[in-house]
């Protein structure tokens, strides 16, 4: 049963926002940002903590400097016999080496399982023998990542929490250019 969000005040979505945007933030620089003592910043932080609204706080590595330049995007489809094992699957899934997330899904793929290697051989051997080769797959398919842009690091235009959460105005075919 899923949890209820805990009531957030103006205060506390703004220290999200801010730690969202710059996880290294100091105390006292994010109290600055966001205008309250640092004492009651570190107060709040730590309830956020505590109530798992803030779940841990991440670095954003350079996977290519790390010699993992090849990513990729698996979409992996369980056989129909094979949805009560969904859940183990996926905890295996995660536990090995070159994932770095993994998804579920609804649709016609069950997970979407991002992965770092260091070159197509290895992404490929790892598909077929880490994923493929599992007796509940029916299939997977591979998709190369050639860039990726994190909404984190722009979140600075957009302003708030209460920004991503309204209603998108609807003006035509696309938003996008």
């Amino acid at each position: 049963m899923t949890q209820a969000p805990p009531d957030l005040d103006e205060t506390d979505e703004r220290i999200v926002w801010e730690l969202t945007r710059d996880g290294r933030l100091s105390n006292k620089e994010l109290a600055e940002r966001i205008g309250v003592a640092p004492s009651t910043c570190l107060a709040r932080v730590r309830a956020l903590r505590e109530s798992g609204v803030l779940r841990s706080f991440h670095a954003s590595p350079d996977w290519d400097a790390l010699g993992l330049p090849i990513q990729a995007i698996v979409a992996v489809r369980l056989k129909a016999q094979a949805r009560a094992q969904i859940r183990s699957y996926a905890q295996r899934v995660v536990t090995l080496p070159n994932v770095l997330n993994v998804f579920f899904l609804g649709g016609a793929d069950d997970f979407f399982i991002h992965v770092a290697c260091a070159s197509t051989s290895q992404l490929r051997d790892f598909v077929a023998t880490e994923l493929s080769m599992d007796d509940s797959v029916a299939s997977t398919q591979t998709n190369i990542v050639f860039d990726h842009l994190s909404g984190m690091e722009h979140m600075a235009e957009s302003g708030s929490w209460r920004d991503v959460r309204a209603a998108i105005p609807s003006v035509g075919p696309s938003r996008v250019r």
